[in-house]
């Protein structure tokens, strides 16, 4: 069964896109732990980062660069922290998430919630900021 974000990356589910290619897909985090939180994943589904084909996944740090620079521009943080978990999707994925301090990025704090046009207003934010 495909997981949840094959399913975004065909359209099947709704996502705050940020910016795809032919191979990777950026998204908004819908439970996001700060503002700007995304998540960068490949477009070919392999539930383990590492079991990634090499240029797979050096491609997805790739992307993943591009997109955390735009996030850097378009919301305030100190950083923008690159989390790798992949328990709760089985798909590949990398977690973007801008930060301040270490305890930012604790996946025990509680999830920001935004509206549909917040969430849509940040989207564009970072889009407006890739290069």
């Amino acid at each position: 069964m495909a997981s949840i974000f094959s399913k975004i990356v065909k359209g099947e589910i709704p996502s705050y896109k940020i910016a795809e290619d032919e191979h990777y897909y950026a998204f908004l985090d819908i439970n996001p732990l700060k503002k700007g939180h995304t998540l960068v994943i490949p477009k070919k589904e392999v539930d383990y980062i590492f079991d990634l084909d090499p240029e797979t996944l050096s491609g997805l740090h790739l992307f993943a660069q591009k997109i955390a620079k735009a996030i850097d521009k378009a919301v305030s943080c100190t950083r923008v922290a690159v989390v790798v978990l992949g328990l709760e999707v089985p798909h590949a994925h990398i977690h973007l998430i801008p930060m301040d301090s270490e305890s930012d990025i604790r996946f025990s704090n509680p999830k920001m919630k935004f509206t549909p046009e917040e969430f849509q207003e940040i989207a564009l934010q970072i889009q407006k900021n890739l290069v």
